[in-house]
């Protein structure tokens, strides 16, 4: 039996929710990355990288390769910076409709 379409999109953006899945895939975006460039660009644990690491190959939005002795990760799916891309002008327009509210919110009420 397959499994209906929202809930599939809902299984993906669980997976696109911890803070550090979303900034792996964003570095990764941009170019592909060996471990230790992850680390230094992420305040992570090793371990707890290896973990966002393995959720997102698990579920195939990233993959990995071996070069000269180092893991080299890469964004399988490149949807994924427009989806990226997308989310930061969505957070935009609702900070400017947030921004709009604010004289409201803020006045005193008598």
């Amino acid at each position: 039996m397959s499994v209906p379409l929202y809930q599939a999109k809902a299984e993906f953006f669980r997976t696109l929710g911890h803070p550090a899945r979303i900034r792996i895939l964003e570095l990764l975006s941009d170019r592909d990355h060996a471990v230790h460039e992850l680390l230094a660009e992420i305040a992570i644990e090793p371990s707890n990288l290896s973990q966002q690491l393995a959720v997102l190959r698990r579920t195939g939005l990233v993959a990995s390769r071996r070069y000269d002795g180092e893991v080299i990760y890469s964004v399988s799916v490149p949807e994924v910076r427009d989806l990226l891309v997308a989310a930061r002008q969505i957070l935009g327009v609702m900070a400017a409709s947030q921004a709009d509210l604010e004289p409201e919110l803020t006045r005193d009420i008598r």
